[in-house]
């Protein structure tokens, strides 16, 4: 008779090796909560007693603030854009043959290989060339650029694994295309627009290299005013910051499990 000592070792390191993958992912914003919530003067963990006195000091902070509505501005103002202009390009490259399909694909991943750094020099001088340097608009074409690939890649996915006979039953029912689009197709992708959506609005909250390029005074992002005041001071500042972006994340992945579920949507 085989042995199952195998199949059980296995199946335990398994186990094992996922729970050390949760823990390590768990652990940095763990010990980042910890750090905010300290009575002392540095960011350490475990944390010297417990206040909510760097919550304060961040909220009384004008440039971590206006730098934090910065970045939710300029992160759903991407995610729309990228959705609205993602959609169309990967509705038409999906659903029609035409000539310089490929290459449009290849044009719309391509900001995936590119180095940011070199993709902010170019879009950098491209933008002062035609009068938009140092603006809003200007650092929110270079978010649309660097969000849009994700935003085509995962609405192609999804509109490669929708099931095209709803669309085909609303058409034999005499719909409109444009009904069948608004009524059927797009129903049918809301957790792809979601899923597209996270991704989207992350890479744009998260950036820090392109906005260092295209950013000016009085508009710095988050990340950016981050590592600026890293550079002269390592105060429980940062951490209590953190924890509000920490804090802001969960609240949008309970909003869109409480609309759609993470599990249709991932």
């Amino acid at each position: 008779m085989k042995s199952q000592w195998p199949d059980r070792f296995l199946a335990v390191a398994g186990v094992l090796t996922q729970s050390l993958v949760y823990i390590t992912m768990l652990l940095p914003p763990i010990i980042v909560v910890g750090a905010s919530l300290t009575a002392g003067n540095s960011m350490v963990f475990p944390p010297e007693g417990l206040s909510l006195r760097w919550y304060h000091e961040a909220f009384q902070n004008t440039a971590f603030m206006n730098a934090f509505v910065m970045s939710l501005e300029l992160g759903f103002a991407a995610m729309f854009l990228s959705l609205a202009i993602g959609f169309a390009g990967a509705y038409g490259m999906d659903r029609y043959r035409f000539f310089g399909r490929e290459t449009l694909r290849a044009t719309a991943l391509s900001p995936l290989i590119v180095p940011v750094v070199v993709l902010g020099i170019g879009l950098l001088q491209l933008l002062t060339a035609i009068g938009f340097g140092q603006t809003f608009f200007g650092l929110l074409i270079g978010h649309v650029i660097i969000t849009l690939p994700y935003v085509v890649r995962t609405l192609t996915t999804s509109l490669a694994l929708l099931d095209r006979s709803y669309e085909e039953a609303a058409a034999n029912l005499r719909a409109a295309p444009h009904v069948v689009l608004r009524r059927v197709t797009l129903p049918l992708l809301l957790p792809g627009f979601l899923s597209a959506g996270i991704f989207a609005f992350v890479i744009s909250f998260g950036n820090i290299t392109l906005s260092i390029f295209l950013g000016f005074a009085g508009a710095e992002t988050l990340p950016v005013q981050i590592f600026t005041y890293v550079e002269h001071s390592y105060d429980p500042t940062l951490a209590a910051v953190s924890t509000m972006v920490i804090v802001l994340t969960v609240i949008i992945m309970l909003a869109i499990e409480r609309i759609a579920g993470m599990d249709k949507v991932l």
